[in-house]
């Protein structure tokens, strides 16, 4: 695919949703972090039921360690992994206050130190709550990455690396959701709604589906 036709793509995905977001519900990067934590092989909306009655009770560091894992398992079961994941948030809510003043740190490295935390996780905070030009590669990215071919690769690294090197750095900031929303809602893995797909010309996949 040539650059021409990647800033197209992407020009496209802006004009549809210029603002675009994730929908994990957060208003600081603690809670983005711990509902990143806890979305690990659960949907965004499993999560949102969850955080809806945790955060108020615990919305930082120091607030949730106070709260208990017990207390946290009581609001996180409904989550697959939750005992796992519980424990880690406490894990981490130690790390930051000992090592972070409470804080979320804002590189990746520190990121990855934190118990539950990989390169996919930091990135979302990264680029969710920070604002960095990262993309966090996961299976709706990967998918779309590959079917329109803006960027292919064998593994989520392969693609992400690609994705950083190839999309034109006015797009870099937002370009994590688009792909993922897009991946979401319209390419999906099963049964991609070509017919409907803006970007559905630019694509090899969806040109062939149409032929």
């Amino acid at each position: 695919m040539n650059k021409q036709t990647r800033h197209e793509i992407f020009t496209r995905l802006r004009e549809q949703n210029p603002h675009p977001t994730t929908e994990l519900n957060y208003t600081t990067p603690f809670e983005l972090l711990i509902a990143v934590l806890l979305s690990a092989q659960a949907t965004d909306i499993s999560v949102n039921k969850a955080t809806a009655t945790l955060f108020p009770l615990a919305n930082t560091a120091q607030t949730m360690l106070d709260l208990g894992i017990e207390e946290i398992m009581r609001h996180t079961k409904s989550i697959g992994l939750y005992k796992t994941k519980s424990q880690h948030i406490i894990q981490t809510c130690e790390i930051l206050l000992r090592e972070h003043n409470g804080e979320v740190p804002q590189n990746r490295e520190a990121l990855e130190k934190l118990p539950g935390v990989g390169r996919k996780t930091a990135n979302v905070v990264l680029n969710t709550a920070f604002r960095q030009p990262v993309i966090a590669v996961d299976t709706h990215i990967f998918r779309v990455a590959n079917r329109t071919k803006i960027a292919t690769g064998k593994n989520v690294r392969e693609v992400e690396d690609k994705l950083i090197k190839v999309i034109p750095k006015e797009f870099l900031l937002d370009a994590h959701h688009w792909l993922i929303l897009h991946g979401r809602y319209t390419c999906k893995a099963q049964k991609p709604q070509c017919q409907t797909c803006i970007i559905c010309d630019l694509c090899e996949f969806g040109g062939k589906t149409n032929i």
